[in-house]
């Protein structure tokens, strides 16, 4: 017969792998706008209506409708924000004339600290603020920064969880601003 003390370590240990099974198979591709674009579907954008960065006007994403639009997810105290903000900007002045745009969203953050943010950067494209993370969660977005890009229809093309470069901008926007909607 087992002792009390080794009947408690099995238990234990069957506990601990049941946990880990079920976490293994829960998580599978991370998320249903991941596992989506894993599949080579485009699922449609949530719809939402932010507040502009600074201001009392607001806007919502189906304004950009018909336009590439890069949707960054974003905040001041984020050290990768930083680091890509340069090359977002570049990207917007390119895509700009060829149909599209950066938008940023920025999420839970002190609204002093995001402007200097943006006037540090020298960053022309347009902001909208999401004080609470609710369009941050539609999104499906865990961290910062975050990318999507969404196609002239209003569908999710791609997503970068983390920071976004120039292979990826590359690959992922050009073919999106030669497609005519």
């Amino acid at each position: 017969m087992m002792r009390p003390l080794s009947a408690l370590a099995v238990v234990v240990v069957a506990g601990l792998v049941l946990l880990l099974g079920y976490g293994v198979l829960s998580n599978g591709p991370t998320s249903s706008i991941t596992r989506a674009l894993a599949a080579g579907e485009r699922p449609a954008a949530p719809a939402f209506e932010l507040p502009r960065l600074g201001g009392e006007a607001t806007a919502r994403l189906a304004d950009w409708r018909g336009k590439v639009v890069v949707l960054n997810f974003w905040a001041s105290w984020c050290g990768p924000c930083r680091e890509e903000s340069p090359m977002l900007e570049r990207w917007h002045r390119r895509m700009r004339r060829a149909g599209g745009t950066v938008l940023g969203v920025d999420v839970q953050d002190v609204t002093a600290d995001a402007r200097r943010f943006i006037r540090e950067h020298r960053l022309s494209y347009p902001m909208l603020r999401d004080r609470d993370g609710e369009s941050a969660a539609l999104f499906e977005v865990l961290g910062y920064p975050e990318t999507l890009v969404i196609d002239r229809e209003g569908r999710i093309a791609a997503a970068r969880r983390g920071p976004v470069d120039e292979e990826f901008m590359t690959r992922e926007i050009e073919p999106l601003l030669e497609e005519r909607g």
